[in-house]
């Protein structure tokens, strides 16, 4: 019995050792946010005989010029969203301007929800901080460096996921309707939304681009028997999107009509 315990034991530290050097490599050579590259490029990524996602590239291509990949690590739905709407704020001065007003007041409703102010002011002057250097000029290259470095990208994804709890829990009466068990909305918000590297799904997605006013098209890819790919727009109206992301079961990158 001792010894089953123990292959059992090293079984599963062999498997977490395997799962520590997958994600090492997945670190070192995939980008946080990668360049734009052509959308016939995910041709190379499927079989010539997967004939059901191929089909899928190809009414993609109707539609898109171009994808922008992000690191498949729990983060990328945060990552893509934020990238995709900060570089779409480049030459658009107003937009900006409108967006800067939300996030200057952030902080504060946070606060006023129960959130330590300790806790979250290094996230908060991190991302004032990327807006500031957008205000007084930067480039798309230089927003992509930023969203490579790893200190700044995910400070700015845990500030987009505490924007999206507080949304959420600002909302509880609404969206305690979409959460499965017995789980309040503030447990929710700390076991799914909050916590670095937790996938993200519908559910988060309807919360910050109602918490942020922004219009996000998602294009949904999978092993369906449609040859064309599902598109939703959140939130669910008749709002333009300025984001738009390639979800793949698991993972979100970002899309360029």
């Amino acid at each position: 019995m001792i010894i089953m315990v123990e292959l059992e034991m090293n079984q599963d530290e062999a498997i977490m050792a395997q799962e520590r050097e997958i994600e090492r490599e997945i670190a070192e050579n995939i980008p946080l946010v990668g360049p734009l590259v052509p959308i016939t490029n995910l041709y190379q990524e499927y079989a010539s005989d997967d004939l059901v996602y191929r089909a899928k590239i190809k009414d993609l291509l109707t539609k898109f010029k171009f994808i922008r990949k992000t690191r498949p690590d729990g983060n990328c739905f945060f990552r893509a969203f934020c990238f995709a709407y900060l570089e779409s704020l480049l030459d658009d001065n107003q937009e900006f301007s409108r967006f800067k007003k939300i996030a200057l007041v952030s902080k504060d409703d946070l606060i006023s929800l129960g959130f330590p102010q300790f806790t979250i002011e290094d996230f908060y002057d991190t991302f004032m901080e990327v807006l500031e250097k957008m205000e007084k000029g930067i480039s798309l290259e230089e927003l992509l460096e930023v969203f490579n470095d790893q200190s700044y990208s995910d400070y700015l994804v845990v500030y987009m996921r505490l924007i999206t709890s507080g949304y959420l829990q600002r909302q509880e009466s609404f969206f305690s309707n979409f959460i499965e068990g017995p789980r309040s909305v503030k447990e929710f918000c700390q076991q799914e939304v909050e916590p670095m590297f937790k996938e993200s799904d519908h559910i988060h997605i309807i919360a910050i681009t109602l918490a942020l006013n922004i219009g996000a098209r998602v294009q949904y890819m999978d092993r369906g028997t449609a040859q064309e790919v599902n598109s939703h727009d959140f939130p669910d109206s008749n709002k333009q999107p300025r984001v738009h992301l390639l979800y793949r079961p698991g993972h979100y990158d970002i899309l360029y009509p």
